[in-house]
């Protein structure tokens, strides 16, 4: 339906009569969620639909919306490069629960939240200020994977790239799914900037759904017999696991937006 490509329209169109569209706009978000998403992440009853309106409303989101205001990007390049690079992710918690989390994550300029996956999980991105570069991955099906001849090297998998783009506020919302969408990937500040994510279901190791990290090498390291079907060699990579990064500089904020009513 067009409507649903078009942020101007007015909420009270995108969303169902039954929600009260003079709530602030973190709690239409919290109320849609809670209603789209079960346990599992997107309920039976979830339809494509349902994903277009949700990227729609987040697509409306400016950073007043959730208590944060633009960082001006003169004043965080007075730091230096060195500087920046010791500077936190700042990471502000908003709502969770078993089908969903709704959280914010803050950049400086260069910092970096290296390759990972979400397991079974449906996530969606708005970018409310800055730039911020992502590349992505989704595995190759059926499975490929490289034992290495060398003792020490990692066993690798074959992925293709999905995307390596920079994403400029304002922006509209990427989703990423299970197997599709760039299920893996690598968020890099290009300027100060910050993303609020939607989650569904949310991490949960003893549930299987583990934040593994990854690190990628060029398809042309490994590819003695791996066949490419669709593409370039560029367009493919192999990911090996490894340990959650000693570098991933990440600190607790207060959400000061908006309280949700549950």
């Amino acid at each position: 339906m067009v409507f649903l490509q078009k942020q101007f329209y007015p909420l009270c169109i995108i969303f169902p009569m039954t929600m009260n569209t003079t709530s602030p706009k973190v709690q239409l978000l919290y109320d849609f969620c809670k209603t789209t998403f079960s346990n599992s992440g997107l309920s039976s009853s979830a339809s494509s639909q349902s994903i277009q309106i949700l990227c729609s409303l987040l697509d409306t989101f400016t950073p007043a919306d959730v208590g944060l205001k633009e960082e001006n990007p003169i004043d965080d390049e007075g730091h230096g490069r060195v500087a920046r690079c010791t500077q936190p992710i700042t990471y502000l918690h908003i709502h969770e629960c078993d089908g969903f989390t709704m959280c914010i994550f803050c950049f400086p300029t260069s910092s970096v939240i290296p390759l990972h996956d979400h397991p079974e999980m449906t996530v969606f991105s708005k970018v409310l200020y800055g730039s911020l570069h992502v590349k992505s991955y989704d595995w190759i099906e059926p499975t490929c994977i490289r034992e290495s001849t060398e003792p020490g090297c990692p066993q690798v998998r074959l992925a293709r790239l999905v995307m390596d783009k920079v994403f400029t506020a304002p922006c509209r919302t990427s989703v990423l799914y299970p197997k599709s969408g760039g299920n893996l990937h690598c968020f890099t500040a290009v300027s100060p900037c910050a993303v609020l994510d939607v989650l569904a279901p949310p991490y949960r190791e003893d549930l299987g759904r583990k934040c593994t990290y990854y690190i990628d090498y060029p398809f042309s390291t490994s590819g003695n017999g791996a066949q490419i079907s669709n593409g370039k060699e560029e367009d493919y990579a192999w990911l090996a696991e490894t340990e959650t990064p000693d570098d991933l500089y990440m600190q607790p904020g207060v959400y000061v937006g908006p309280p949700i009513q549950v």
